[in-house]
């Protein structure tokens, strides 16, 4: 098959996959699966295993799939953020930021211990092996995370605020896995990574990335509410805010990912500015008169609710496009990888025991109990973010032989949660709202 030819027929199967999620949409999320496994089943068919249109290999091509899976986390990282509209004094925040710190703490405990003793792996390998595995995901757990800014359930918010932190969390480990190796420099007594890579670019990545988001919200809507300027191209905002802020983040060396999170969080509160606080709108003027009725929104006393949702549902979209795009490359990938036989025991160890443990760890102190953890405990879903931080590492020189048991362990993984994720998704959260449903109701009777 020629380029051309090669082109025609991707951009036919790429169209047919858009279509497909608008037109079955609905039907698909009533059924025991989910649309990332049949993206899947579609990137295995265009792979080398298949028809052979696209051909991309994790240990040569890693510094194109390196940034096409950062941009994926990124823009579901800023998407998570703008989903959390509790008030950081909530007491429901202790959940997601326990299960970023204790329950990743934990995660990346257990599975070094596995690494080692289990797979024979050197210590800084089986560091590095669980700093990959032991973030969840933020794109392909859009089935289990707030529907909406006004969701107040905590199973929902609990996994939508970890998704969103621990993907930066996670770089700690990362950074003392590769130190271990000997490719990072952790300093004397390992005093670099505690300063550097845990204090000052955690600490500095969310303070940076809130301020930054608070800053460009607010000058958007005092032009647009006392000057009738910068009004239109709400999706500028979220792209342009991603890029700003991730950029800036790198060069102080702190973490991109947490800055970009926090970013969408504090974009998402310019609108719960106490009384008093946001400049008032002038009175009205000739001009208006020539503003279109979208300017008019832009502009008036719905004005930061007006941009907040454009903003939510332009990234929603892309991140919906993003998930196409990135699991058809996961399946794609799959036939290139070696997979050895250990990963039919990792896998169910990982899901079964590690993670409903470092869950029931970290909820301690909370209030979530009963069906709440025990669907947090299944539903530590894995995808690009893992394959994010193993490309990570691959670009700095692991090595090679290293580099393709991650991978054959890494994709495992994300295949595996794909499938019986994907699987156990709708039958298990259909029955948990209609337990709420049903309580809800009692509750009800009992106070008539």
């Amino acid at each position: 098959m020629n380029g051309t030819d090669a082109f025609t027929l991707g951009c036919v199967i790429f169209g047919l996959l858009l279509i497909a999620k608008t037109l079955g949409g609905s039907f698909i999320s009533r059924l025991p699966l989910s649309a990332a496994m049949i993206y899947l089943a579609v990137g295995l068919a265009i792979g080398p295993s298949g028809i052979g249109l696209l051909e991309l290999d994790a240990l040569t091509d890693t510094v194109l799939l390196e940034r096409l899976t950062e941009v994926a986390v990124l823009i579901s990282l800023f998407t998570a953020g703008m989903k959390l509209e509790l008030p950081l004094t909530d007491k429901r925040w202790r959940i997601p930021v326990q299960l970023a710190t204790l329950s990743m703490l934990v995660t990346v405990a257990a599975i070094t211990a596995l690494g080692v003793y289990g797979l024979g792996l050197s210590l800084g390998a089986a560091v590095l092996l669980g700093a990959i595995l032991a973030p969840t995901d933020p794109v392909l757990a859009s089935d289990v995370q707030v529907a909406n800014p006004q969701d107040r359930d905590r199973l929902r918010f609990g996994l939508t605020g970890e998704g969103g932190l621990n993907d930066g969390t996670a770089f700690p480990f990362i950074m003392l896995g590769l130190g271990l190796l000997g490719v990072h420099e952790l300093g004397e007594g390992g005093w670099r990574w505690w300063t550097v890579d845990v204090l000052w670019a955690v600490t500095g990545g969310l303070a940076l990335g809130y301020a930054l988001g608070a800053l460009v919200g607010r000058t958007i809507l005092y032009l647009r509410m006392r000057h009738r300027e910068a009004l239109g191209s709400d999706e500028f905002i979220a792209l342009g805010l991603i890029a700003l802020t991730y950029g800036v983040a790198l060069l102080c060396q702190t973490y991109g990912f947490l800055a970009v999170f926090a970013a969408g969080l504090a974009l998402r509160r310019i609108d719960d500015a106490k009384p008093g606080v946001e400049p008032a709108a002038p009175e009205p003027s000739p001009q208006d008169a020539a503003l279109s009725p979208e300017e008019q929104a832009a502009t008036g006393a719905e004005a930061p609710a007006n941009m907040m949702n454009a903003v939510q549902r332009f990234n929603s979209q892309l991140e919906s496009f993003i998930e196409v795009a990135m699991v058809l490359v996961i399946g794609v990938l799959v036939a290139t990888v070696d997979f050895r036989w250990e990963v039919l025991w990792f896998v169910p160890v990982l899901f079964l025991v590690i993670r409903p443990l470092a869950v029931y760890i970290g909820l301690v102190g909370t209030h979530v109990k009963g069906a709440q953890r025990n669907l947090m405990g299944w539903f530590g879903i894995r995808g690009i973010g893992s394959m994010y931080y193993l490309l990570y590492a691959i670009n700095h020189d692991i090595e090679s032989a290293l580099a393709e048991r991650l991978l054959s362990l890494t994709l495992a993984v994300i295949v595996a949660s794909v499938v019986i994720h994907g699987v156990s998704v709708t039958p298990l959260m259909n029955h948990y709202e209609a337990r709420k449903l049903a309580k809800k109701k009692q509750r009800g009777d009992a106070k008539a």
